[in-house]
């Protein structure tokens, strides 16, 4: 019986058909306001990514000659996350188009 149940649905559950298409015209409303906001955070990472690139170079350099070399490595990695992150803010709009393209072709 649970079986049967169970199957009955499986069946309901793959029967039914989704359709998703995101458009940019503005259906719903605060659609603008979402893109402003998304807009004026990836500003203010970017801001956030260039200080941490400086202040990380800063400390690599003077760690490397102070002889402190944990200051060095911390000024090393934040310089590298700092650059990573910029990186990723930058390219934010391509790696979400095509991971939802490649999400189309399931």
């Amino acid at each position: 019986m649970h079986l049967q149940f169970f199957a009955h649905h499986l069946l309901l559950a793959t029967s039914t058909n989704v359709n998703l298409s995101p458009s940019s015209t503005n259906n719903l409303p605060g659609t603008t306001v979402l893109d402003n906001l998304a807009s004026g955070v990836g500003h203010w990472a970017l801001i956030a990514s260039v200080v941490g690139v400086i202040i990380g170079g800063i400390m690599w350099a003077f760690g490397h000659f102070s002889h402190n070399y944990q200051q060095s490595y911390n000024g090393r990695r934040g310089l590298i996350v700092s650059a990573v992150a910029a990186l990723l803010i930058g390219g934010a709009n391509q790696i979400i188009s095509f991971f939802f393209s490649q999400g189309g072709k399931i």
